[in-house]
């Protein structure tokens, strides 16, 4: 597996990124509505887009958090539904991975 110290260098930067870019999205979303309902109809259009943008990031921004959570506890690498390893190739390819393959398959397909 990866350096875990590593990892985490690069967990907490793209942290600091993700927060970065939502604040910038939320900053986005507390402007006024224009008086044109055309405009209004456009601006309430793009607030949903970057309201959905939000979630997608803060998602992640959890994601990685609880990612960091479990190098500092010990137990990165691990499943947290069934205990057994995540695999190198899944964390390198989805560093936030919590669930090794047989379990995100059967989160899949429930």
């Amino acid at each position: 597996m990866a350096d875990r110290n590593a990892v985490a260098e690069a967990l907490t930067q793209r942290l600091g990124d993700l927060l970065r870019r939502s604040n910038n999205v939320e900053d986005e979303l507390r402007h006024g509505l224009d008086a044109d309902s055309v405009e209004q109809a456009t601006d309430l259009a793009d607030d949903q887009a970057l309201a959905e943008l939000d979630a997608v990031l803060l998602k992640e921004v959890a994601d990685i958090r609880r990612a960091l959570l479990r190098i500092e506890r010990g137990d990165y690498g691990s499943c947290v539904r069934c205990g057994g390893p995540i695999g190198d190739a899944r964390l390198e390819a989805l560093p936030t991975a919590s669930l090794c393959m047989a379990c995100a398959e059967e989160d899949r397909l429930a």
